[in-house]
């Protein structure tokens, strides 16, 4: 009873079940890169496009379960640089804007005139600045997580306010950086990801993904797992690359500064409330500048996808959304 007590609380048991893609491919975009896309579920169903989190992380099998596969028509694919996509952990020709055109190209390229947009962390902040730039293609959004892309934010995770909660593992990600340079460890990183010396940029690499992979789970108590050194490199490039060039953002607080652009759009907010990678207040601003938002602050939730609270109400939101009016109408069923 205890093991299948554990089952029920776990994600994964929240979630749709495992299914397979029925159409792959690859697509170029025409300056150095090909992107990895896939569509699962219904062929004539809603159309949603998930946006995955990083920059870098790539998509999971996971991520096409919290949808019903007979109503959802879902879309995936890897960002720039990262996940199928290639060149692996290129961050030539590769900014938010090439993403935002990225996500059109895919749009037309399935002929798709509006869809859902679903994305956490770094996904929020991209499906924001995508319906803040193309709200017209925009039906409903879901969000997780929530990163504006903010100074104030990379602030907290990489200029010791984190750090205050988790001293020990703070002291493992700047002990491998002289303490002259802790002033900017954004900037510090950025040298040694990208010094030319592929061993050198993986140690690195795996520091890096380790300090935000230990902090992503509210259950987590001690270090993340280390990640394969593939992943790890295009991960914490492609993550430091944005980060240190404020995610091609004009202005620090674009995102909310451009909020009136999403005026016709409803949508979920996810938020944990221990996010220790992207507290609460961003989410609480965002809802606060966006009339269209319903927030669900999740107690004795952090920041991974696989939260339990946080899953359960992810998978409400698409539950719910599936059999509103205006976005069933979406469908070509």
């Amino acid at each position: 009873m205890d093991k299948v007590a554990d089952r029920r609380k776990s994600a994964a048991y929240l979630l749709y079940p495992p299914l397979d893609p029925f159409d792959r491919r690859m697509m170029d975009t025409g300056d150095g890169h090909r992107i990895y896309v896939e569509q699962c579920g219904n062929p004539d169903g809603i159309p949603v496009v998930v946006l995955h989190g990083g920059p870098g992380g790539g998509c999971s099998p996971a991520m096409r379960r919290y949808f019903d596969p007979s109503a959802y028509r879902i879309v995936l694919f890897d960002q720039r640089g990262c996940g199928k996509s290639r060149p692996h952990a290129s961050v030539e020709n590769n900014t938010t804007w090439h993403l935002v055109r990225d996500i059109e190209a895919i749009r037309e390229a399935l002929d798709i005139d509006r869809w859902l947009v679903f994305g956490g962390s770094w996904g929020a902040t991209l499906s924001l600045i995508y319906a803040e730039t193309h709200p017209e293609r925009v039906a409903r959004m879901i969000l997780r997580g929530v990163f504006l892309m903010t100074r104030g934010e990379l602030d907290w995770f990489y200029g010791g306010g984190a750090g205050l909660f988790w001293p020990d593992m703070w002291e493992k990600f700047t002990a491998l950086i002289p303490e002259q340079e802790h002033g900017d460890l954004i900037a510090a990183y950025n040298k040694r990801l990208f010094s030319g010396d592929v061993a050198l940029e993986t140690r690195y690499a795996r520091a890096w993904a380790t300090w935000e992979n230990t902090l992503a789970s509210i259950n987590n108590d001690g270090p993340g797992g280390e990640s394969p050194a593939d992943y790890a490199r295009a991960f914490s490039r492609l993550e430091n690359h944005y980060f240190i060039n404020g995610g091609f953002l004009e202005q620090d607080g674009d995102i909310l500064r451009n909020s009136d652009r999403l005026a016709g759009i409803s949508g979920i907010i996810v938020q944990g409330r221990y996010d220790m990678i992207c507290p609460p207040g961003s989410a609480w601003n965002l809802h606060r500048a966006w009339p269209g938002s319903v927030l669900k602050m999740i107690g004795r939730a952090g920041h991974a996808l696989s939260e339990p609270g946080i899953s359960a109400e992810l998978v409400r939101a698409t539950d719910n959304y599936r059999r509103d009016p205006e976005v069933k109408g979406l469908a070509r069923g």
